[in-house]
């Protein structure tokens, strides 16, 4: 049977590798940029100028807030049903932070012939291997939340047998 100890040393492990994944996705996507010239026009890539890397960066850096603020709070069972509660919120909140960047992501690195868009990720190939890294490290974070998140139903379930 596993002590309560090791419980509570797996969770911590969870939170703080969740913490690392979205704080480096936040800052990987922020530090990202490049730029290109084509025909004496320059062309700039930055995680601002597009609505979805915003919200992959504002959503990480929420679920870190989230993750550093749970690291210090008593693991009393006072707080667990709202952990819980919090941590399917913040699951999901990467999940479709994710899901947009990775749309966005994709049509720039193989743009849409239906719509007339071109790739662009052969012009600015470092933006696009750093945001390809943050939304690796996003995608993880989005795990290690699932696996918190399932981790406690489990053992909530199995406590009210």
């Amino acid at each position: 049977m596993i002590t309560k100890t090791w419980k509570m040393i797996f969770t911590l492990l969870l939170r703080l590798l969740a913490l690392t994944a979205t704080l480096a996705a936040t800052l990987v996507m922020v530090t990202a940029h490049d730029s290109t010239e084509v025909m004496n026009f320059t062309f700039k890539a930055k995680y601002s100028y597009e609505p979805a890397f915003k919200y992959f960066v504002v959503a990480e850096a929420i679920a870190s807030g989230y993750s550093l603020i749970v690291l210090f709070l008593s693991s009393k069972n006072s707080f667990s049903r709202l952990v819980m509660i919090l941590d399917m919120v913040v699951a999901m909140l990467l999940i479709s932070s994710v899901s947009a960047a990775m749309a966005v992501a994709y049509v720039g690195k193989k743009g849409n012939i239906h719509a007339g868009w071109l790739p662009i990720c052969g012009e600015v190939a470092k933006f696009c291997n750093q945001a390809t890294g943050a939304l690796i490290s996003g995608f993880l974070a989005a795990i290690m939340y699932l696996l918190l998140l399932i981790y406690s139903l489990h053992d909530t379930a199995y406590w009210m047998s």
